[in-house]
């Protein structure tokens, strides 16, 4: 994968599979150390220790779609390569949580990514799943929380045209309000 959102929305996919409700995404991103870490957090049904292992295993997939499980493993390459780390961790009933850790200076590091356009496809895609999207750049933080946008919408459907189009510039300005701050 080219950038790093991609993958982010590879494991979101996987959460949603794992029929999870909610699903927690943060990006926390240090400018002065170099470091960005990107976790994946879900309350979906979670994964005994052997399942674990097997998606660490490109050559492992649950999906019919396609023969290799590439999202996970992808996500861990991407991260060690710059001389990071990658953790998952899984209670079965409970959910999962996936964390890559970069150092953003390093020259193997891959660019973040749209990452206002990924979570506008979660959303749009599954208006039904609630999403709690951060993004920290040193110390200025930027969150979307579609429960409050649904308890303020009620009954409006987060997939409405007029919603996505909202959402998207909620998104977009919140990325660049962290870019705009000291």
């Amino acid at each position: 994968m080219q950038e790093l959102s991609l993958n982010v929305l590879d494991i979101a996919e996987n959460s949603v599979r794992a029929d999870a409700s909610l699903i927690k995404i943060t990006i926390e991103e240090d400018t002065f150390a170099h470091t960005l870490r990107i976790s994946i957090e879900d309350d979906g049904c979670g994964m005994t220790k052997e399942q674990i292992e097997k998606v660490m295993d490109p050559f492992f997939t649950t999906r019919t779609t396609r023969k290799v499980g590439l999202g996970v493993p992808f996500f861990k390459m991407s991260a060690e390569a710059t001389g990071g780390s990658f953790s998952i961790a899984s209670t079965v009933g409970k959910g999962t949580r996936t964390e890559a850790f970069y150092h953003t200076d390093h020259i193997d590091m891959l660019p973040l990514g749209d990452m206002p356009a990924t979570m506008l496809s979660l959303i749009s895609v599954n208006p039904h799943l609630d999403f709690l999207y951060t993004y920290t750049r040193d110390h200025n933080t930027f969150t979307l929380d579609t429960r409050a946008l649904k308890e303020v919408l009620e009954d409006v459907p987060l997939n409405t045209p007029e919603v996505l189009l909202y959402i998207k510039e909620q998104l977009t300005e919140g990325e660049k309000g962290l870019n705009d701050q000291p």
